[in-house]
């Protein structure tokens, strides 16, 4: 585009914006977000927006609620300011979780907050790895998907571990895990997991399918909310004589006692991506890798209109 790009943070996660803005060599925006005593969410941005190519970076993170309403409120302002074009770039989206009715007289989420950000004004989306390929349909206009999975493949394949196999810590899971299989030469193994449907946050791990003993493994999910699907899932593995287990996932959630949980593990690592800032002390088992150039790439891919896809061939 002849427009200019200017990218503009939220306060979900400056790192994560601070990062991709010095891959790009293009400098956050001056904006200002504030809240007032009532909780009301006040946005002013300090820059000319008129005509720009405008990307929010804005993931959906913990506190949801405050981090989405920022979101929609910097989009409305941008429209009021003539921006040309506004990407949300929303690399943890929040509520992803409820892209179904599981039980009777519960919403689907994931699609509610896709209208608001339509309605909000935005005109394409960039995200990254959802928790289901589908939440794209839920968006009446275009969304570009990343998947953090070359950076996670990058950083295993140096560690030279021995008779890899990636593990799915669900069914859902397993064509995720497959697809990161086949690019580190890795075998497949499942874990049957039974979710309580009544419940939150609690399974039971029944049943592990596939060969384990004597290798190494690799856990991987998309989310980790609070450690105890993972936790459990080791200790079975452990006990079906696996070597060496490691744990990733792209959006570390890690609510709760979750690090406290993953530090008294049977666990070797745990490796996450930079898509939720970590507030908490993360220990001695938690690796975070970054997932700025990626994005930064798909940014100005998006602004010079060319193949995003092509960054995963």
């Amino acid at each position: 585009m002849n427009n200019p790009l200017k990218l503009l943070s939220g306060n979900a996660n400056k790192r994560l914006a601070e990062e991709i803005s010095k891959y790009l060599g293009v400098p956050l925006c001056d904006a200002e977000i504030s809240t007032f005593s009532d909780g009301e969410t006040l946005v002013q941005i300090n820059e000319n927006m008129r005509g720009a190519d405008v990307f929010v970076i804005q993931p959906t993170c913990p506190p949801v609620n405050q981090n989405l309403m920022e979101l929609l409120i910097i989009i409305d302002a941008l429209i009021r300011a003539s921006a040309k074009r506004i990407t949300a770039v929303i690399p943890y989206y929040g509520y992803a979780r409820q892209d179904r009715k599981v039980q009777p007289r519960v919403p689907i989420t994931a699609k509610l907050v896709a209208n608001l950000i339509t309605a909000s004004g935005a005109d394409r989306v960039l995200t990254m790895d959802l928790h289901a390929g589908q939440i794209q349909g839920f968006f009446d206009i275009p969304v570009d998907h990343l998947f953090a999975a070359p950076v996670i493949i990058d950083y295993f394949k140096k560690k030279g571990l021995y008779g890899l196999v990636l593990v799915s810590p669900d069914a859902g899971g397993v064509e995720r895990a497959r697809a990161v299989a086949k690019r580190l030469d890795a075998g497949i193994a499942i874990i049957d997991k039974r979710r309580e449907v009544y419940e939150t946050n609690i399974s039971r791990v029944m049943n592990v399918i596939g060969e384990v003993k004597g290798r190494d493994l690799i856990i991987f999910d998309d989310i980790i909310d609070t450690g105890g699907t993972i936790v459990q899932a080791a200790e079975v593995l452990k006990a079906k004589g696996a070597r060496e287990i490691y744990a990733c996932c792209i959006h570390p959630v890690l609510s709760s006692n979750a690090i406290q949980r993953i530090e008294k593990s049977v666990l070797s690592q745990l490796v996450v991506t930079d898509t939720i800032p970590i507030t908490k002390e993360i220990g001695n088992k938690i690796s975070i890798l970054s997932v700025a150039p990626l994005l930064g790439e798909a940014i100005k891919r998006i602004h010079q209109e060319t193949s995003v896809s092509s960054l995963f061939v």
